[in-house]
Protein backbone atom coordinates (compact mmCIF):
# COMPACT_ATOMS: atom_id res chain seq x y z
CA UNK A 1 0.00 0.00 0.00
CA UNK A 2 2.62 1.93 0.79
CA UNK A 3 4.49 1.77 -2.51
CA UNK A 4 1.54 2.52 -4.57
CA UNK A 5 0.79 5.87 -2.20
CA UNK A 6 4.30 6.73 -3.18
CA UNK A 7 3.92 6.24 -6.36
CA UNK A 8 1.02 8.56 -7.02
CA UNK A 9 2.59 11.33 -5.21
CA UNK A 10 5.97 10.74 -7.31
CA UNK A 11 3.66 11.36 -10.31
CA UNK A 12 0.95 14.00 -9.26
CA UNK A 13 4.79 15.85 -8.07
CA UNK A 14 5.97 15.21 -11.73
CA UNK A 15 2.92 16.62 -13.29
CA UNK A 16 2.88 19.46 -11.24
CA UNK A 17 6.36 20.82 -11.62
CA UNK A 18 6.08 19.83 -15.86
CA UNK A 19 3.04 22.57 -15.57
CA UNK A 20 4.75 25.01 -13.79
CA UNK A 21 7.07 25.38 -16.27
CA UNK A 22 6.37 27.90 -19.04
CA UNK A 23 8.92 28.28 -22.22
CA UNK A 24 7.32 31.99 -21.72
CA UNK A 25 8.86 34.85 -19.51
CA UNK A 26 7.12 37.83 -19.24
CA UNK A 27 7.96 41.84 -17.86
CA UNK A 28 6.18 44.78 -17.81
CA UNK A 29 7.24 48.31 -17.72
CA UNK A 30 6.13 51.83 -18.38
CA UNK A 31 8.17 54.38 -19.94
CA UNK A 32 6.95 58.00 -19.25
CA UNK A 33 7.02 59.57 -22.92
CA UNK A 34 5.06 62.85 -22.91
CA UNK A 35 3.32 64.83 -20.37
CA UNK A 36 0.25 62.34 -19.29
CA UNK A 37 1.50 59.81 -21.85
CA UNK A 38 3.22 56.53 -20.97
CA UNK A 39 4.05 53.30 -23.68
CA UNK A 40 3.67 50.15 -21.98
CA UNK A 41 5.71 47.62 -22.57
CA UNK A 42 4.45 43.51 -22.22
CA UNK A 43 7.46 42.26 -23.30
CA UNK A 44 8.09 38.05 -23.79
CA UNK A 45 11.28 35.75 -24.04
CA UNK A 46 10.58 32.98 -25.89
CA UNK A 47 12.89 29.62 -25.27
CA UNK A 48 13.29 28.23 -27.94
CA UNK A 49 12.27 26.15 -29.70
CA UNK A 50 9.08 27.05 -28.27
CA UNK A 51 7.02 30.28 -29.93
CA UNK A 52 3.58 32.18 -29.38
CA UNK A 53 1.52 33.68 -31.92
CA UNK A 54 0.57 36.99 -33.25
CA UNK A 55 -2.16 39.31 -31.96
CA UNK A 56 -3.17 39.04 -36.30
CA UNK A 57 -3.37 34.72 -36.42
CA UNK A 58 -6.17 34.25 -38.59
CA UNK A 59 -8.84 32.34 -37.82
CA UNK A 60 -9.09 28.35 -37.67
CA UNK A 61 -5.51 28.81 -36.30
CA UNK A 62 -3.98 28.56 -33.08
CA UNK A 63 -4.96 31.23 -30.25
CA UNK A 64 -3.82 34.62 -30.54
CA UNK A 65 -1.93 36.39 -28.08
CA UNK A 66 -4.79 38.47 -26.59
CA UNK A 67 -3.95 41.47 -24.00
CA UNK A 68 -6.96 42.66 -22.22
CA UNK A 69 -6.98 45.93 -19.77
CA UNK A 70 -9.01 46.43 -16.73
CA UNK A 71 -10.87 49.66 -16.65
CA UNK A 72 -9.15 52.69 -15.58
CA UNK A 73 -11.28 55.87 -15.09
CA UNK A 74 -7.93 57.67 -15.12
CA UNK A 75 -6.49 56.06 -18.16
CA UNK A 76 -7.54 56.21 -21.61
CA UNK A 77 -6.04 53.65 -24.10
CA UNK A 78 -4.95 54.95 -27.49
CA UNK A 79 -4.95 52.35 -30.58
CA UNK A 80 -4.18 49.00 -29.67
CA UNK A 81 -1.39 47.18 -28.77
CA UNK A 82 1.65 46.93 -31.40
CA UNK A 83 3.57 44.26 -32.12
CA UNK A 84 7.45 44.32 -32.46
CA UNK A 85 9.76 41.82 -33.14
CA UNK A 86 10.87 39.29 -35.61
CA UNK A 87 7.29 38.18 -36.94
CA UNK A 88 7.44 34.93 -38.94
CA UNK A 89 4.58 33.80 -41.39
CA UNK A 90 4.46 30.42 -42.17
CA UNK A 91 1.76 28.20 -43.79
CA UNK A 92 0.71 24.87 -40.85
CA UNK A 93 -1.05 22.16 -42.63
CA UNK A 94 -2.62 21.50 -39.10
CA UNK A 95 -4.86 24.80 -39.17
CA UNK A 96 -4.61 25.22 -43.07
CA UNK A 97 -4.52 28.58 -42.75
CA UNK A 98 -0.93 30.72 -42.92
CA UNK A 99 0.02 31.56 -38.91
CA UNK A 100 1.68 34.60 -37.62
CA UNK A 101 4.18 33.74 -34.77
CA UNK A 102 7.41 35.31 -32.58
CA UNK A 103 10.29 32.56 -31.78
CA UNK A 104 12.49 34.34 -29.69
CA UNK A 105 11.16 38.02 -28.61
CA UNK A 106 7.97 39.66 -28.64
CA UNK A 107 6.67 42.48 -27.54
CA UNK A 108 3.50 44.28 -27.58
CA UNK A 109 3.27 48.09 -26.61
CA UNK A 110 0.36 50.17 -25.91
CA UNK A 111 0.28 54.19 -25.79
CA UNK A 112 -1.83 54.94 -22.77
CA UNK A 113 -3.12 58.56 -21.43
CA UNK A 114 -3.54 60.00 -18.15
CA UNK A 115 -6.77 62.02 -17.92
CA UNK A 116 -4.95 63.80 -15.15
CA UNK A 117 -1.80 64.34 -13.55
CA UNK A 118 -2.10 61.46 -11.32
CA UNK A 119 -0.33 57.83 -9.68
CA UNK A 120 -2.38 55.42 -11.22
CA UNK A 121 -1.71 51.56 -12.14
CA UNK A 122 -3.05 50.01 -15.05
CA UNK A 123 -3.80 45.94 -14.79
CA UNK A 124 -4.89 43.57 -17.06
CA UNK A 125 -3.85 39.97 -18.51
CA UNK A 126 -2.16 38.82 -21.49
CA UNK A 127 -3.39 35.49 -22.87
CA UNK A 128 -1.43 33.28 -24.97
CA UNK A 129 -0.28 30.24 -26.59
CA UNK A 130 3.11 28.51 -26.66
CA UNK A 131 3.65 25.83 -29.43
CA UNK A 132 7.08 24.15 -31.01
CA UNK A 133 7.17 21.95 -33.91
CA UNK A 134 5.57 18.78 -31.78
CA UNK A 135 3.28 20.01 -29.18
CA UNK A 136 1.43 23.09 -28.11
CA UNK A 137 0.82 23.50 -24.57
CA UNK A 138 -2.61 24.86 -22.95
CA UNK A 139 -3.78 28.03 -23.45
CA UNK A 140 -1.99 30.45 -20.59
CA UNK A 141 -2.90 33.77 -18.68
CA UNK A 142 -0.37 36.02 -17.19
CA UNK A 143 -2.38 39.09 -14.93
CA UNK A 144 -0.31 42.15 -15.01
CA UNK A 145 -0.21 45.56 -12.73
CA UNK A 146 2.15 48.63 -14.11
CA UNK A 147 2.43 51.78 -12.14
CA UNK A 148 1.82 55.14 -13.87
CA UNK A 149 3.93 57.87 -11.90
Amino acid sequence: MKKWLMAGITLLTTFYCIAQTSPVRWVFAAKKIADKTYELRLTATVAAPWHIYSQETPEGGPLPTKISFTKNPLVTLESSPQEKGKLIKKFEEVFDVNVLYFDRDAEFVQLVKLKSNVKTRISGSIEFMACNDVQCLPPSQVPFQIELN
